[in-house]
Formats: C-alpha cells, sequence, structure tokens
C-alpha cells in the first residue's frame, strides 16, 4: 500500500471540499482506471518500464483472484464533472477474499473479507484530506459490498471485515477505523546455492527437505484450509473471543504467484520452477510456499526480498527439535533461491508463538524486526465487538494486497 500520485493534468479552478457531500466514491473507467497506474508507476513500479508496469496492471485483473469481479477499484472525485474529464482526488482497489469466523463456542463460519491496496493520492490534491475521507467512506462501504452469494440455492456470503498493511504507520488508518495488529518478521540472509532450472531430484538429494512446484500446490492448500478451520475453533475457545482468517487457498496464493511470473519474466526472461519447499512425511510436514519481490529492480536491489506467503507445520505435537530440523531445512531452500534470483533477504511475517521458539534454535541465521511503519496490518470488523477484540489468526504475507 502507499499514498502518493503525481499528474501532469491541470489542477482544476476550485476542488470540492472533503467535509462537503460533493466528493463521491465511485468505480473509475477504464481511461482513468489506466491514467492512474501510469501515474502510480514511479512509485510501485520502478523494477519494470512504465508500460510493462501498467499493462502488469490489467494483467492482474484477469487472474483468479482478482477476475470476475474479484477487484474492485474506487476513485474519490467530483460528480460535477463527466467520466473521463473529473479530477481523480483518490484512489485505491479491493479484492474480495474468502474468509472464516470462529465464533467463541468454536463454531466456524463462512464469509468473505475485502483486502485494500493501492491506496494513493496525487501530489497536487494532497492537504485536503482527500485519503482520509475516501476511507472513511470507504470502510462502511465494504461491509455490504459483493455480499452476494456465488454458490447456487446458498445465502448471501456476509462481509466479515476488510484488512490493508499501511506503509505510513499505524495512526493514519486507525483514525479511520482499521484497528492495528501484530507487523514482524524474521529476516533470514540469502546463501550462495541457487536452483532454479535444475531438477529438484538432481539439487536436492542429500536434503531432507524438497522444493514445492506448481503441480503441488492445489493439495497442499486444501489440506492448509482444513487444518486452519480445526486450529481456529481451538482458538476462539482458547480465548473465549471471536477469531478470524484470511483463507490461504489457491487463488489467493496464485495472486502473488502470477505476479511473480509477470516480473521475473520481463526481469530475467524466465520464470522461477520453485515456489517453496516440504519437509517430512504427509501428516507430519512442515511447508512454505513463497514469492520474489522486486521493487527497485535489478539497478536499485535493496529491499527487494523473498516473502514467506505461507508456513505450515502439520502436526504442531510434534517434538519442536523436530519441528525446528524441518523449518530449518525448507529456510535454507529459501535462502538458496534468494541468492539465486538477486534477492536482498528472505521474510516471514508474524511467525507464531510455536515458530519463534524453534527458529531461535534451528541453526539458521536471523533477525527479527518489530515493523513501526510499513506494512502494518490493519483490520476493521464488521460483526459485534470492537475490534480489538477479534483474535486474527494466520496473520501472514498470503493476505497482502
Amino acid at each position: 500500500m502507499g499514498e502518493s500520485m503525481s499528474s501532469g493534468s491541470q489542477t482544476p479552478p476550485s476542488l470540492p471540499d472533503k467535509s462537503t457531500p460533493s466528493p463521491i466514491l465511485t468505480q473509475p473507467t477504464d481511461t482513468e482506471r489506466r491514467h492512474t497506474w501510469s501515474l502510480t508507476h514511479p512509485l510501485w513500479g520502478p523494477a519494470l518500464r512504465q508500460e510493462d508496469y501498467v499493462n502488469r496492471e490489467a494483467y492482474l485483473t484477469t487472474v483468479p483472484l482478482a477476475k470476475d469481479g474479484g477487484l474492485s477499484q474506487w476513485i474519490l472525485t467530483d460528480p460535477s464533472l463527466p467520466p473521463n474529464e473529473r479530477p481523480i482526488l483518490s484512489a485505491c482497489e479491493t479484492l474480495r477474499k474468502r474468509a472464516i469466523r470462529a465464533r467463541p463456542d468454536g463454531f466456524v463460519e463462512d464469509g468473505i473479507a475485502h483486502g485494500i491496496g493501492a491506496v494513493f493520492t496525487d501530489p497536487q490534491y494532497r492537504g485536503r484530506g482527500y485519503a482520509n475521507r475516501m476511507m472513511r467512506d470507504l470502510g462502511p462501504r465494504l461491509r455490504s459490498w459483493q455480499g452476494e452469494s456465488k454458490r447456487r440455492n446458498s445465502n448471501p456470503d456476509e462481509v466479515f471485515f476488510s484488512v490493508l498493511y499501511s506503509d505510513i504507520g499505524k495512526s493514519f488508518y486507525a483514525k479511520a477505523g482499521w484497528a492495528t495488529y501484530e507487523s514482524s518478521h524474521f529476516s533470514f540472509p540469502p546463501v550462495a546455492g541457487g536452483v532454479s532450472g535444475i531438477s529438484p531430484s538432481d539439487e536436492y538429494a542429500a536434503s531432507k527437505a524438497r522444493p514445492i512446484g506448481y503441480h503441488e500446490l492445489a493439495e497442499l492448500c486444501a489440506v492448509d484450509e482444513g487444518l486452519l478451520r480445526e486450529r481456529i475453533a481451538r482458538r476462539a475457545k482458547e480465548e473465549e473471543r471471536v477469531a478470524v482468517a484470511l483463507l490461504p487457498d489457491l487463488d489467493q496464493l496464485l495472486w502473488h504467484l502470477m505476479r511473480e511470473d509477470y516480473m521475473t519474466k520481463h526481469i530475467f526472461g524466465r520464470t522461477p520452477t520453485v515456489r517453496g519447499a516440504v519437509y517430512g512425511e504427509v501428516g507430519k510436514r512442515i511447508w512454505a510456499v513463497w514469492t520474489r519481490a522486486y521493487y527497485g529492480g535489478l539497478e536499485k536491489p535493496e529491499g527487494n526480498t523473498l516473502h514467506l506467503l505461507r508456513v505450515v507445520v502439520e502436526d504442531e505435537g510434534m517434538d519442536e527439535k523436530k519441528i525446528g530440523e524441518g523449518f530449518g531445512e525448507v529456510v535454507r531452500i529459501a535462502q538458496s533461491e534468494a541468492e539465486e534470483w538477486r534477492l536482498q533477504e528472505v521474510h516471514m511475517w508474524n511467525p507464531t508463538g510455536l515458530l519463534r521458539r524453534v527458529v531461535e534454535g534451528c541453526g539458521v541465521e536471523w533477525t527479527f524486526v518489530e515493523r513501526e511503519r510499513e506494512s502494518i496490518a490493519s483490520l476493521m470488523w464488521y460483526g459485534e465487538g470492537e475490534e480489538k477484540g477479534v483474535e486474527w489468526v494466520a496473520n501472514e504475507k498470503f493476505g497482502w494486497c
């Protein structure tokens, strides 16, 4: 997420006041949408040429999570002017995601959540409170947005919550209604020995962990969803309060991986084969799925990161030494891939208490970071009770947008 914008257009002679009914929240035209993408390129797309960045944004509207209305684009604008001539005072996007909610009695319900990203204001319109106005209008709007059911003979899907990841600290969005949650990560350095393009059986013959490719993701996601439903129910009962989670399903992971494919194809002329790593036998497996993120390209590699999107321990009752051994093997493959693909760090967001303990003894070099400004996980709850009374389970990188 971010807030910024620049434009070559002339500033209108008069602009609506943020406190009046005049600015409205609506959907942009295709021309307005592509214009906004071109303006955000210096902020979020310097790893690509502007044309390629705009084409990437258009491409990402067609991937499974975003297509068929999964992605909604929003602008705050002046309704007195016609489309394509009205000012884009502020803009953002939302992605509809599958979510679950567990009541304090452990009963788990299915619904949806909205992930908010690409919050953006043109510098020529800054200082007028437009981003604040847009977010204050958007939060309540999402409470019922796309709540209709997509399944036959089914009740409408309830919108449980919305999430965003602030890059401007903790206070701006909190004032608009999004409560801040844990925002921390382990950072692991890259290690020489990348293996992209090499057969896993050749490179990892002596390793206890093995690479994950695209073809394994569907099975792992199905297992993960079942485990997460059990764990969120237990968590809600233990804490005696509502617990919620975004589901790390296949469409959610593919949104990240297809974005990654576009980037690596344009930067390197090829796409990765290793999408994660798994250790152990079925029922006792430890795995991570990851994505490569390039912010400044190869010319400005600072910040280029391999993100562990989701980390799963199938049997959390196993001996922690065994879990640590397996996790260490998985991370070493991630470190090798980070080196091969010219990434500066490997990140794992918001580790569970179990993972925090095993990382400290798994034999891998690490740094633990409490984020105070960037990627601050924030949630607006649409059910009963206050946001701080809601437990956010599996608050990991896969939910970012």
